[in-house]
């Protein structure tokens, strides 16, 4: 068996190079506020990425450290999905500092722009498939907090790029070691961009593609 990784395209709106400017423009339209460590998590409001536990995870974040959560997804009528968009925004009636945005599926630059301006990226996944946000994250030099589900664990290079946790209290562990050492943010996020240049890249896709068809020539 041959197996092909997906990979992510640096030069597509989710992941283009965006100036400062832009960045902070489209912060001002989605009313999200820069000044202080911002924790991002973008996916759907569905349980498979556990964004209640990722709340509760800042919670306990916040009695030690002066953040700002923001969950950027999608939901749908379905009434499980409903039930925690709705408990999510009645997190964000309580909390200024919990923002919950609900973006459509085409919101590239969005997503783009919230990695960027995020000091550490959350991918609490509980189950998905190969989610490539944790590479997207990376590729913008952010250091990425992921749950053991799907391929964030071939993504994510634990103590390198970012940690991989079980729970709500190894999420929040995590973030306030980064913050207490705020050193290490640079640094996993140079390291997580490197891994990402190397390994999971269209251009690495191209060479599977192209080690695969000699294979199958020989």
């Amino acid at each position: 068996m041959y197996v092909i990784q997906p990979s992510i395209d640096p030069l597509s709106e989710k992941n283009r190079e965006l100036s400062p400017r832009e960045v902070a423009d489209i912060l001002a339209a989605l009313r999200v506020v820069p000044d202080k460590p911002l924790l991002v998590q973008i996916g759907p409001f569905t349980p498979g990425y556990d964004p209640i536990g990722v709340v509760n995870a800042y919670r306990l974040v916040e009695k030690h450290h002066d953040v700002r959560l923001v969950l950027a997804g999608m939901a749908d009528d379905e009434p499980e999905r409903v039930e925690i968009r709705d408990e999510l925004l009645q997190a964000a009636r309580e909390d200024p500092d919990v923002v919950v945005l609900e973006l459509p599926a085409d919101a590239h630059r969005q997503i783009n722009a919230l990695q960027r301006a995020a000091t550490i990226v959350l991918q609490k996944s509980v189950r998905a498939g190969f989610e490539l946000g944790p590479a997207e994250a990376m590729w913008k030099g952010k250091p990425v907090i992921g749950g053991y589900a799907g391929g964030l664990a071939q993504q994510i290079i634990p103590d390198v790029t970012g940690y991989m946790v079980h729970s709500v209290d190894g999420a929040a562990f995590r973030i306030r070691h980064l913050l207490n050492n705020p050193e290490l943010i640079p640094r996993m996020g140079a390291a997580g961009r490197e891994h990402v240049r190397r390994s999971l890249l269209i251009t690495r896709h191209l060479m599977d593609f192209l080690a695969l068809m000699i294979h199958l020539a020989q």
